[in-house]
Order: structure tokens, then C-alpha cells, then sequence
């Protein structure tokens, strides 16, 4: 790999810009540690998977502009855009990467609010009198 690769991973309303290239396994949100950005272990553990199930976490350096949405849906975003990104510099990750369900975007989503209803599908309190 001469150059650097890059994706895009989404979730919800979050948007992440993934850039990848060969170093020494610096993971870099938006101008921050990984491990600063996402104070929780969990997050942490997300956007190492793709890394962790090529056994390749200290291979590649990766730098990731993230926006929208909160922190659970920025840390799938980006383990969805660096899964991508890997497909991009050996196709033969892939399904690897498949079976651990990374190259799957999740389409779930928060559903709009109704007219005559107090949330999506919640209604307002029936009162009989």
C-alpha cells in the first residue's frame, strides 16, 4: 500500500471519514487520541474491532474526521469506515471482516414524530371524563 486509502462509515446520524495508512496503529478523531475522545472502554473496543479481527492493530495509522450524532453512533461509524477502508487495501479481509458482521450498515434509525401523536407511535393520555 503506497497510498493512503479512505472510506466512509455511517450510523444514525453520524458521519465518519475514515483515512488509512501504513504506521505504526495511531488512531486519531478529530484531532485527538482515540482513547480521549472515547473515555469508555466499549467505544474503545468498537473502533479497534476491524483492526483486532485482521490481527493488524499496530499496522496501520488512521485518521478519522467524525460528526453528527453521539458517541455510541460516531464509534460504529467509524468502525464501519475503517472495516471499508481495509476491504480497500486487500480485498482478502473481506470476508473476515464480514463475518463479524463490519461491513453491514446498520439502517436503524430514530423514526419521525406523528401528527395527533405526543412521540412517533406514543399517545397522548386518554381521558375518559
Amino acid at each position: 500500500m503506497e497510498k493512503q486509502k479512505n472510506a466512509v462509515g455511517r450510523r444514525k446520524e453520524a458521519v465518519a471519514r475514515v483515512y488509512l495508512s501504513k504506521g505504526t496503529g495511531n488512531i486519531t478523531v478529530n484531532g485527538k487520541e482515540y482513547k480521549n475522545y472515547f473515555p469508555l472502554m466499549y467505544l474503545q473496543n468498537q473502533v479497534e474491532l476491524p483492526l483486532k479481527t485482521i490481527d493488524s492493530l499496530n499496522a496501520f495509522d488512521v485518521v478519522v474526521n467524525v460528526a453528527g450524532g453521539g458517541p455510541k453512533g460516531q464509534a460504529e461509524a467509524i468502525k464501519m469506515g475503517i472495516a471499508r477502508t481495509l476491504c480497500e487495501v486487500d480485498p482478502e479481509y473481506r470476508p473476515a471482516l464480514k463475518k463479524e458482521g463490519l461491513m453491514t450498515r446498520d439502517p436503524r434509525s430514530v423514526e419521525r414524530k406523528k401528527f395527533g401523536k405526543r412521540k412517533a407511535r406514543r399517545s397522548f393520555q386518554f381521558s375518559k371524563r
